[in-house]
């Protein structure tokens, strides 16, 4: 019998026009925990789809747990085998109580009705397995942390007896102290035989749960060894072809005059009395931990989120901004935190989402589209963000994460914004890719455009900022300059939770 429970070799898959996976290996053994690396489009996801039944390969071997498949392999199939796959964007009923959810389409019947006083004790009994011991089986998933939703999932695949477990992208939208907590949840696994494949973008993270890795690039399989005999600029330069020297490229502008004043900025419970300035050719970080008030300060600056009270300046003129539009219109633009729900339309076209939030800039003034702005504006977007697609009129869902955040970016530009908010800006996205966004703020800033970024990863907002500001509990709480600091020292203006912080 081999010694993986997962065995893939020479696997091959076509799509239409590409060739998604070329001569590609996998191999998984018992209590480990495999990173699975490569850029997006290396392949990575179409390997695990193959794995879990969803995609079928064309040609090559493929065995799980000793039993070598033979044939098509169908998502069932899979489940049968003790292979389960959690996605990055949660696949939950949110309306369902968490153990409905646990036993969706296997659900147990007792006298012709759901037998939901088993079921609820099934499900407490896994997810105290697991060590979670205060989560109600009877609870909504949708009134639920983003956190404890993947705790569910996770429980949820154990309850089908998965022994081989694909986690993709697990940590890109937890909290520090989430995290934590998966990571417990993963080695109270690997102790229990689950063989995990992890898929991550957060490469800093991996020494904490990972075992080997194998790294993929452009659909094939490039190496694969015990992480601890790699080196992350090995890792990196395996992943995208080339050495990566400097991760947080940082160029150097004189700062210019002041754009941007808050003063006094209260929206709800999260936004508190918060003051702050942005300087021209300057990157401005916001730093603190989840539900710091980071995000929400942003909406309301931009109008997404009702401002209660406070004043919003830019270039000396006081501005009153009751909705996005009037942010837009003013030169305040933001990319926000989740591109694919509200910075992008997926099902529409590239053109189409570049033209839409300027439709005031292309159209007549009876209201028609002049082509030949439309065109310059999408080609000018497409030339100086290097945006990599097919062309124009292809569905701008079917980008990779890096080139779906420069298209969010490209239709700001083409106003000549002057105060651009970055939400999250590289969440998702590989480590290449990420160094194309911050050659992009480096581009605005030396335009004179002022950047806000918020950013959870605190390596990218010491990396790329000029200056950060600090906020915890809905207030700002510290302003430092990340080349004099060290992470400890934000942190602990990232804790400081009482009411006298300032």
């Amino acid at each position: 019998m081999s010694e993986y429970v997962v065995l893939m070799e020479h696997i091959t898959k076509t799509f239409p026009g590409v060739k998604a996976l070329d001569d590609v290996q996998l191999h998984l053994k018992t209590g480990e925990v495999m990173a699975l690396l490569g850029e997006n489009g290396a392949g990575k996801s179409t390997l695990m789809k193959i794995l879990s039944g969803v995609y079928t390969r064309d040609s090559g071997k493929m065995e799980i747990f000793g039993q070598d498949i033979v044939g098509d392999l169908n998502t069932k199939q899979a489940q049968d085998l003790g292979v389960a796959i959690i996605h990055q964007e949660l696949n939950m009923c949110q309306h369902l109580t968490v153990a409905n959810n646990m036993f969706l389409g296997r659900e147990l019947i007792k006298n012709g009705r759901l037998d939901t006083k088993e079921m609820n004790r099934q499900a407490q009994e896994q997810l105290a397995k697991l060590g979670i011991m205060d989560l109600d089986p009877n609870a909504t998933v949708g009134d639920l942390p983003v956190g404890r939703q993947q705790m569910v999932e996770i429980a949820k695949a154990l309850l089908i007896n998965a022994k081989v477990l694909i986690m993709d992208e697990p940590s890109s939208s937890l909290s520090n102290a989430e995290i934590t907590e998966m990571f417990r949840i993963v080695h109270e696994l690997k102790a229990m035989g689950t063989a995990i494949v992890y898929i991550s973008h957060r490469l800093q993270e991996l020494h904490n749960i990972v075992d080997s890795v194998t790294i993929m690039r452009d659909g094939k399989y490039i190496t694969e060894g015990k992480f601890k005999d790699f080196t992350m600029e090995e890792i990196i330069a395996n992943m995208v072809g080339r050495e990566i020297t400097n991760q947080f490229p940082r160029d150097q502008v004189a700062r210019g005059k002041k754009i941007l004043e808050i003063k006094n900025l209260n929206a709800g419970r999260m936004v508190r009395d918060v003051s702050f300035d942005l300087y021209e050719g300057e990157v401005l970080g916001f730093s603190g931990l989840v539900g710091a008030g980071r995000t929400e300060t942003m909406r309301a600056i931009f109008g997404a989120d009702v401002k209660e009270s406070g004043e919003i300046i830019l270039d000396g003129k006081k501005l009153t901004i009751r909705k996005p539009d009037d942010a837009i219109r003013q030169g305040i633009v933001l990319a926000p935190e989740d591109r694919k729900k509200e910075g992008l339309c997926t099902k529409l076209s590239i053109r189409d989402n570049i033209a839409l939030p300027n439709l005031d800039l292309i159209c007549n003034s009876t209201g028609k589209i002049n082509k030949k702005i439309e065109d310059e504006m999408i080609e000018k977007g497409k030339n100086s963000l290097t945006i990599k697609m097919p062309g124009p009129d292809s569905q701008a869902g079917s980008l990779s994460g890096g080139n779906q955040q420069k298209v969010v970016v490209a239709k700001w530009l083409a106003r000549e914004s002057r105060v651009v908010i970055f939400d999250e800006p590289t969440r998702g996205i590989d480590v290449a890719a990420k160094v194309e966004i911050y050659q992009i703020i480096n581009t605005l800033k030396k335009r004179g455009i002022g950047v806000i970024i918020v950013s959870s990863e605190m390596p990218e907002v010491m990396g790329i900022s000029d200056r950060v500001i600090v906020m915890c509990n809905g207030k700002v709480t510290g302003e430092v300059d990340p080349r004099t600091v060290s992470e400890e020292e934000i942190m602990t203006y990232a804790t400081q939770f009482g009411e006298n912080a300032s």
